[in-house]
């Protein structure tokens, strides 16, 4: 496969031609979404001249290619590019993809001075899809990878007049605001912002700002209790200035970092919705880990939520991971060929085939109930509870109502001495928990645009719209979300999850 496509006229594509001979840097490709990319590009632009991994080190794996070999290589993700010509990938890997040990967050990457300008001076562009996606992170933590890396990034670009720089943000950097959102510099929804005349937000007071009250923090508190309080300084600092969690905040704040910091260079940002498991490529419903909203639909499939606050009538906005995949690609391709702009793309689905909250929890209920027994890993039996999407106010009345006799009453059972947990609280509790992070989510009131996406496809050329296609039109929500993306979840999401809660309760068991 690899070997037929680099013989298959690459002229007709716009893409396979401008990235012919090119080095692309991508950060994050021990990540969904990085793999997804690497994969795609592997695959599909067989002449590209190298790519070039960011990947820190750990402790099990201390060198970049150690890791590589042993937790991206060795993905489910290249399962195709291994079945159609394993000695061709192989090749590939061996002798044009180079893994650079290094960390994102570091000074220079954590390289060498030499080394970082060499590096610099070898790839045309860099594609940045590390980040921490963690709704609730500790504010540090979060402002140092979202934010504060992109300082890093901006230094390689600088040393290299015409490299690209692809940032992958997330629509979400929209926060509260409402109505229609198109790809553009986000104004904050909460308190203002100074703005700068080329249109991005000045952020430098507001970081130092974040800082000093990090160190606040951290000067009272230590262990478990500071993690906490970052964790709650993050939420009230995202809420303040008009978003719902630590993790858009930080990522919009990066936005405009990178805005200031490559004013006239080449910098697009390509900002995906929900991402979710795959359309078609490398496979229908591939995915890796539990993403947000599986979090939820797993919780109801093991019985624990049946209740969440949510607008049935907003939309939901999910979009496949190859699509998004697609849209990086697309924008590498225009933004190496033509360079010295700033771009904004929004991949997304609520404005070309949206889909309602309800819809989207009808598809799964109806799927649910009739053929459970296909998905023998995501349900362990027949779900026997619909699931009610209520607003916030009546959600908070309902769970709290609930809440405080079961409470009660499971003191009473510890103090009759019998000392076990109420399991309708506990399931109330994960209700709450799910609900308080992803709970802004499923009550939207804003709608997604990727008019300049879409301008950008039909510009690409019909070839590269089908082997690149960031169209959500082509979904069908139906066969997508009752067959591929919960087919995806039962194979690959929850496949290790089973095997091993299996073998940790044989102990148990043996125990008893």
């Amino acid at each position: 496969m690899v070997k037929q496509q680099s013989q298959a006229g690459n002229s007709a594509s716009g893409v396979l031609e401008q990235l012919r001979g090119k080095h692309v840097l991508i950060t994050g490709t021990t990540g969904f979404l990085g793999k997804v990319v690497l994969e795609k590009l592997i695959r599909a632009v067989p002449d590209i001249g190298g790519i070039h991994l960011l990947i820190r080190g750990n402790k099990r794996y201390p060198a970049a290619r150690e890791r590589f070999n042993h937790e991206i290589a060795s993905s489910s993700v290249f399962d195709r590019l291994r079945h159609e010509d394993n000695e061709a990938f192989e090749n590939f890997l061996e002798e044009r993809v180079h893994c650079i040990t290094g960390e994102v967050t570091e000074s220079r990457f954590g390289l060498a001075p030499d080394r970082f300008r060499a590096l610099a001076g070898q790839v045309n562009a860099v594609i940045n899809s590390a980040a921490s996606v963690n709704f609730r992170e500790e504010l540090d933590k979060a402002l140092k990878i979202n934010t504060l890396c992109l300082e890093n990034v901006a230094a390689l670009a600088r040393q290299n007049g015409k490299m690209a720089v692809i940032q992958v943000s997330t629509c979400y950097v929209n926060g509260k605001n409402s109505g229609q959102v198109t790809e553009s510099v986000i104004k904050p929804a909460g308190e203002a912002i100074p703005r700068s005349t080329d249109g991005y937000f000045e952020i430098e007071e507001l970081v130092h700002l974040l800082q000093d009250k990090i160190a606040d923090v951290r000067a009272r508190y230590s262990g478990k209790m500071l993690e906490k309080k970052l964790v709650d300084l993050g939420i009230r600092e995202a809420n303040y200035y008009g978003w719902s969690d630590t993790y858009t905040f930080t990522k919009w704040l990066g936005e405009q970092l990178l805005m200031k910091a490559l004013a006239g260079r080449s910098l697009t940002i390509v900002r995906p919705s929900i991402i979710e498991s795959a359309l078609e490529e490398p496979s229908p419903g591939w995915i890796e880990g539990v993403k947000v909203a599986d979090a939820i639909i797993l919780a109801y499939a093991r019985g624990k939520v049946s209740l969440f606050p949510g607008k049935r009538s907003g939309i939901i906005d999910v979009i496949p991971v190859d699509l998004v995949a697609n849209s990086i690609i697309l924008s590498l391709a225009e933004a190496i060929t033509e360079p010295g702009q700033r771009r904004v793309y929004q991949c997304c689905s609520g404005s070309s085939n949206p889909i309602s909250l309800g819809q989207f929890i009808d598809h799964l209920m109806a799927e649910a109930k009739t053929n459970y027994a296909d998905y023998d890993q995501l349900f362990y039996r027949q779900p026997t509870k619909p699931f009610i999407a209520v607003n916030r106010k009546l959600f908070d009345v309902v769970v709290g109502g609930m809440r405080l006799p079961l409470s009660i009453a499971g003191k009473a059972l510890r103090l009759a001495g019998q000392n076990r947990e109420l399991k309708v609280l506990k399931n109330l509790d994960t209700t709450r928990s799910l609900a308080t992070i992803f709970g802004f989510y499923t009550a939207p009131d804003y709608v997604f645009r990727n008019d300049s996406l879409m301008a950008l496809a039909s510009r690409m050329g019909e070839l590269d719209q089908v082997l690149f296609p960031v169209d959500a039109r082509q979904i069908d929500w139906q066969l997508y979300l009752r067959k591929i993306h919960l087919g995806g979840l039962n194979r690959y999401a929850l496949k290790e999850r089973k095997l091993y809660s299996l073998r940790a309760a044989q102990p148990r068991k043996k125990a008893a």
